[in-house]
């Protein structure tokens, strides 16, 4: 049994002043691994401590010394991968196969480094000198879905800005948090500049949010939780980057390759289990083209593997909890109820398997743009398939929801796509099953989120801007 009983707090591991134990389960056996800590409003404290201590001389480090700190952050991540997918897959269930958890964390570094390099932190407009400077201490406040890729993207940028953090992930997904924070300790992160306190949101995530010495928080996690985290912030007037909950929706054009956009959908909206904010879970067909694309669809979905995660070949795990499971049963006996038609799928666990947080990767047809299913973020494999009338109609579907993270489009057309692209109230769309890159932003319209990640946007979220007047001749 794992004891995760120590917080990161100033370059070592210390103990804790909460005492307060959260039993770890391996999603897809149901069985405890282990335990950690929970932590206090004052362990927050003393991790803010550190961090302000440690402020002044990382703010004031030059950029090539934070690009080489980036480049053995990297290497040392290289060197824990094995131990890094090794927890993601027993805390939260993803396929050993999902190499994805790992690799987009070692990708968020090596972007920071490309950034970096080319970013000035001061220029001229007009006779004025602007600078940008890092904001201060920063809390980093990540979800349990990708918990490597979003803690990473968040560290590699506070990092290339100057700022220091405290971080607190998700009490579901601590142990790769743990060996997170082991790998940047051998990278050689200064005393302070990185801190760790394990903890839940009501707790540990409302003190960051509140702390008076706490200048950003950005948070990744659902809207519901957003909204709390922004009102808890507000007293302090602090800067607050948040990505949320999203219903992306897949536009098909009818000049698309069908049987590309079905095995592109069925691979990306199932892919971790569905349990992802930028997940194409509704797919958008002409009414004439219906028949021919859910069959491809039906076809793609039936062919995914689902079991032991860390078996190779599987393709789908299990979701994350038990309270997961239960909500995405709901959600799909809420579509049956609605109406909706199941093409593939349905309630219960996959034929087969007995124990464990299994969900029967699920279609839905016959899916109304006001269901249940079609509005809120299911976070699990199922999708729904809805028809629209033409262009207009299409747009209208696609844009209405409270949420506007991702879409995607599929046609042979770039130019009308790129017309549809530019009516879509979405932070980011995707052509042909595009690949994501981290130069991009990452962000979202509406109940999406607000502020940025990624690349020079999301460096830009951890900077302050400075207006130097009268200044021009003294311009670097």
């Amino acid at each position: 049994m794992k004891k995760l009983d120590r917080f990161y707090i100033d370059g070592k591991w210390t103990v804790p002043v909460g005492t307060e134990r959260f039993e770890l389960i391996n999603p897809a056996t149901e069985e405890a691994y282990g335990h950690v800590t929970l932590g206090t409003a004052e362990d927050v404290d003393a991790a803010v401590v550190a961090a302000r201590r440690a402020f002044p001389s990382f703010s004031q480090s030059k950029k090539e010394w934070r690009m080489e700190l980036l480049s053995s952050i990297v290497e040392s991540l290289l060197k824990r991968e094995p131990d890094l997918m090794d927890a993601v897959t027993e805390e939260m269930g993803a396929p050993s196969s999902l190499k994805g958890q790992t690799g987009t964390a070692v990708q968020a570094f090596r972007q920071a480094i490309v950034t970096l390099r080319d970013y000035s932190f001061e220029h001229m407009l007009g006779d004025n000198v602007i600078r940008r400077e890092p904001i201060g201490v920063c809390g980093l406040i990540s979800a349990w879905n990708w918990p490597l890729q979003l803690m990473c993207q968040k560290l590699a940028s506070a990092f290339a800005a100057g700022c220091t953090v405290v971080a607190k992930p998700s009490e579901f997904t601590p142990l790769s948090a743990v060996v997170l924070a082991d790998a940047l300790d051998a990278a050689g992160v200064p005393p302070g500049v990185f801190n760790l306190v394990n903890g839940n949101g009501p707790t540990v995530g409302e003190a960051i949010s509140r702390h008076a010495d706490i200048d950003m928080v950005s948070f990744t996690g659902s809207t519901r939780a957003g909204v709390m985290v922004a009102q808890a912030a507000a007293g302090t007037v602090k800067r607050v980057c948040q990505e949320l909950g999203g219903k992306s929706a897949n536009i098909i054009l009818p000049d698309a390759d069908l049987a590309a956009a079905a095995r592109f959908n069925v691979s990306r909206g199932f892919s971790n289990t569905g349990q992802s904010c930028h997940s194409p879970t509704r797919i958008l067909v002409s009414e004439n083209q219906a028949d021919k694309l859910i069959a491809l669809i039906r076809e793609e979905a039936e062919s995914v593997k689902v079991g032991d995660p860390r078996n190779p070949e599987t393709t789908i795990g299990p979701v994350v909890n038990r309270a997961q499971f239960e909500r995405v049963q709901h959600f799909i006996e809420r579509g049956i109820e609605e109406g909706a038609k199941v093409v593939t799928g349905g309630p219960g666990r996959p034929e087969g398997i007995n124990k464990g947080f299994f969900i029967r990767p699920t279609v839905f047809s016959d899916v109304r743009r006001d269901m249940t299913i079609a509005q809120e973020e299911i976070f699990g494999p199922v999708l729904s398939v809805i028809t629209y009338h033409d262009i207009d109609d299409a747009v209208d579907i696609a844009n209405g929801t409270r949420y506007g993270l991702g879409g995607y489009i599929f046609s042979s057309n770039v130019e009308k796509a790129r017309q549809l692209a530019e009516r879509m109230q979405a932070g980011r769309i995707f052509l042909n099953g595009a690949s994501s890159n981290n130069v991009a932003p990452m962000g979202g319209y509406k109940q999406s989120g607000n502020g940025r990640e990624m690349g020079v946007f999301g460096l830009e979220e951890y900077l302050e801007v400075k207006a130097m007047i009268g200044f021009a001749n003294s311009a670097a």
